[in-house]
C-alpha cells in the first residue's frame, strides 16, 4: 500500500507546516496506519494500565490525533480521558469516537492547562512530530508521583538527543523509569518503537 502522508511524516518542519500536514492527513490517517498494523497505542495503554494506581484518574492524551490512543486507553480501562492536539481536523475525527471528556486544540509552545496525574504521548514525540523538548513539557506538567507513558520510534531513537533528554530526568532522580520495552510500531513498514513509563519524583 502507498503511504503518501506517512512517507512525509518524518521530515523536519515548523509548527505551521506540521499542523497543515496532519490536517490534510486526517481523513486517511487511520486507514494508512491501520493497514501497517499500528501497534503503539495498544502497547502504551497496556503499559500504563500495569502501573496506574487508579484508572479513574484523569488522563491527558497529548497529541491525540484521531483518537486511536484514546480508544486504546479506554479499552485498557481508563475512563476519564482528555485529548489535545494541534490539528483541528484530527480533533474532529477524534470527537466522533465519543471517547474523550474534553478535546482542545493547542499551540505546542503554550503551557499545558490543568493537572493530570496520568499523561500519554503516544507516537507523538520525535521525528516529524513534536520536538524532543516536548518530553520536558510533559514531565513539568506532571504532579509528583504522576505517570507518563510515551514512545520513541526507531527514527527518533537514531537521534542521541532523544534518550539524552530522558536520561537527564532519570540520572538526577527527577523521574524513575518503571517500564521500557522495544517492540512493534508499524510492522508493515518494519518500524519499531520503545514504549516507556516513567514516574515523576
Amino acid at each position: 500500500m502507498k503511504t503518501p502522508f506517512l512517507d512525509k511524516a518524518y521530515a523536519e518542519r515548523d509548527t505551521g507546516s506540521t499542523r497543515e500536514h496532519y490536517d490534510k492527513w486526517s481523513d486517511s490517517y487511520e486507514a494508512e496506519v491501520g493497514t501497517l498494523g499500528y501497534a503503539t497505542p495498544a502497547r502504551c495503554a497496556q503499559a500504563l494500565a500495569e502501573f496506574a494506581p487508579d484508572k479513574s484518574l484523569p488522563l491527558l492524551d497529548f497529541g491525540c490525533g484521531t483518537g486511536l490512543a484514546g480508544l486504546a486507553f479506554k479499552l485498557a480501562g481508563f475512563d476519564t480521558i482528555d485529548g489535545v492536539d494541534l490539528s483541528a481536523e484530527m480533533l474532529a475525527q477524534a470527537r466522533e469516537k465519543d471517547i474523550y471528556r474534553k478535546l482542545t486544540q493547542i499551540d505546542p509552545d503554550a503551557p499545558l492547562e490543568g493537572e493530570y496525574p496520568l499523561i500519554g504521548g503516544v507516537g507523538v514525540i520525535g521525528a516529524g512530530a513534536a520536538p524532543i523538548s516536548t518530553l520536558n513539557t510533559l514531565l513539568h506538567a506532571l504532579p509528583s508521583n504522576g505517570l507518563l507513558v510515551f514512545s520513541f520510534n526507531d527514527h527518533t531513537l537514531e537521534d542521541p538527543a532523544s534518550t539524552a533528554c530522558l536520561n537527564e530526568w532519570l540520572d538526577c532522580g527527577a523521574a524513575r523509569l518503571l517500564f521500557s520495552e522495544h517492540g512493534e510500531h508499524l510492522p508493515g513498514k518494519d518500524l519499531g518503537a520503545t514504549v516507556y513509563v516513567i514516574e515523576k519524583a
